[in-house]
């Protein structure tokens, strides 16, 4: 508490360092948006009102197909459905309200409602990141430990897990609302993206860049440097065990397991880290808009296609599915 009281306090002192007429207090936000011409926004708002629903019905059938089939009642899909959910919540938070924007022709947001979007982002990206890690591990006791699988990995673990994932989640969120809500002046009302996205609003705030990146570097080495950190260390002991399965056929099958969770986590990491880079070596706007647009509704969009298609057991529910609804 001391060391958040501390950095607050140190927050506090940009306007005494800013001059005064270049701060402004805001009731709200205008969001750049994808395009100023006019002549695209109708396919812009079909395009994006697609992949939206492509990215929900998609993310709902795994959901359906792992509840629906008792064979899937297992802690690999149980975490999947979970991951499911939030890429639904993910895509969620940033789609629609864009969509509403392009049909009004309003680009305003206001500062409760960007604090929300902000806030509800950084639950499901955090979500996204722990899940994945949690998703590793589950991984490396399965292909490591297999006789003792169902005892370690029992469903009151994994709800416990899931629960973690949530709070550690729900943390993260608050620190940034809580750094937010320090500040009642900013520099400018202008967002450079199309959305409420975490630390460009924090970069319109009144305090300095190396009070900035302090914050921006500890959040990010403790909820996103532990997540990556079990995610490699987990993968890391697989490789090792990898060789000592005495059959091709069982080497096989612990490659396929993880298979699907590796394309995932890259697909994850790397357009994030796409479009981190996009954002500090790129002075456009533009770029650092589709670098989150990937990051942002690609990454949930195709999440449900990796699973789909590349799980046996995932595609024999969903036939299953099918012709139960048929």
């Amino acid at each position: 508490y001391s060391f958040f009281q501390c950095l607050f306090l140190q927050l506090k002192r940009c306007p005494s360092n800013i001059n005064p007429p270049n701060l402004t207090s805001v009731s709200k936000f205008h969001l750049l948006g994808l395009s100023e011409d006019p002549d695209l926004q109708p396919i812009l708002f079909g395009l994006f009102l697609c992949m939206y629903l492509v990215t929900v019905l998609g993310n709902l059938l795994i959901i359906l197909a792992v509840s629906s089939d008792p064979h899937l009642h297992t802690p690999m899909y149980f975490f999947l459905s979970n991951l499911s959910l939030a890429d639904i919540g993910f895509i969620s938070t940033t789609v629609p309200e864009m969509l509403v924007n392009i049909q009004t022709h309003s680009r305003a947001i206001s500062y409760v409602g960007c604090l929300t979007q902000m806030s509800l982002f950084i639950i499901f990206v955090c979500m996204d990141d722990m899940l994945l890690s949690v998703m590793a591990y589950d991984r490396f006791v399965a292909i490591c430990h297999p006789l003792h699988y169902p005892d370690i990995m029992n469903p009151s673990l994994c709800a416990f897990l899931v629960l973690v994932s949530f709070l550690v989640s729900l943390l993260d969120s608050q620190i940034h609302n809580l750094i937010a809500l320090q500040f009642t002046y900013f520099k400018d009302v202008e967002i450079s993206n199309y959305f409420c996205h975490p630390s460009q609003v924090l970069n319109l705030a009144c305090f300095d860049s190396f009070n900035r990146n302090i914050v921006i570097y500890f959040i990010g080495a403790i909820f996103g440097f532990l997540p990556v950190s079990g995610i490699l260390l987990s993968y890391s002991k697989i490789l090792s065990s990898i060789p000592k399965i005495p059959s091709s056929g069982g080497k096989y099958k612990a490659f396929s397991t993880c298979g699907s969770h590796l394309a995932v986590v890259c697909l994850f990491y790397g357009t994030g880290i796409v479009e981190y880079l996009g954002s500090v070596m790129s002075h456009s706007p533009q770029n650092s808009v589709v670098a989150s647009m990937m990051y942002t509704v690609v990454t949930p969009m195709l999440n449900p296609f990796i699973y789909s298609l590349r799980n046996r057991d995932i595609k024999t529910s969903l036939s299953k599915l099918h012709r139960r609804i048929a």
